[in-house]
């Protein structure tokens, strides 16, 4: 690789950055820590590269995005006039319909995960990680013991039914995963021991 492709590279992946760093400005997790919201991205592409060993630029870019256009005023076509079009079709393979209610937007992400191109798995599998890491540690303060215990069922149905595979970032997240409920089940016993 030349110097000015990997200049170029670097380039799509810190313009991504700066634009998802202004599109969730003042956006925060729901978690009981308030973390800014674009720690959420960022931890989807650390996760792409030091545990997926991905380096494709457009799925790190798109990993960055992929929270625009459901959370932000970004729309599609801002997408593909800053980033071209094989980013922004990343962004929109992992982009729920915002118009639907919550639940059918949960049942089509299981639904649709055949589907997905290899990029867009990539990108799946770090978001769920990245969430079941948040939402084990910092619940939102409005969560049940059960809703947390939930989500974690249905992130797992969404990530087996994907179909392009990467062992160590799908490892990571099963590891996660049972941490998470063996978390929520010690958590459950120390509620009751304290009754």
């Amino acid at each position: 690789m030349n110097e000015k492709s990997n200049a170029d590279e670097l380039g799509l992946i810190f313009r991504a950055l700066r634009f998802a760093s202004r599109k969730h400005a003042g956006q925060v997790r729901k978690g009981a820590e308030r973390a800014p919201y674009i720690n959420h991205p960022i931890d989807v592409a650390y996760y792409l590269v030091t545990e997926g060993n991905i380096t494709d630029p457009a799925v790190l870019a798109a990993a960055i995005l992929h929270d625009t256009v459901e959370d932000t005023d970004t729309s599609e076509e801002e997408l593909r006039e800053e980033f071209g079009d094989e980013v922004a079709s990343l962004v929109m393979e992992v982009t729920d319909d915002q118009s639907l209610p919550r639940e059918v937007r949960k049942e089509l992400q299981v639904e649709h995960a055949p589907a997905k191109t290899a990029g867009a798995t990539q990108i799946k599998i770090a978001d769920k990680l990245s969430n079941i890491t948040d939402i084990t540690h910092s619940p939102p303060p409005e969560w049940s013991r059960k809703r947390v215990a939930d989500y974690l069922d249905w992130s797992e149905r969404v990530v087996d039914r994907l179909n392009a595979r990467n062992d160590r970032l799908e490892t990571l997240y099963r590891n996660r995963l049972e941490a998470g409920r063996r978390l929520l089940e010690h958590r459950e016993n120390d509620t009751k021991s304290s009754d």
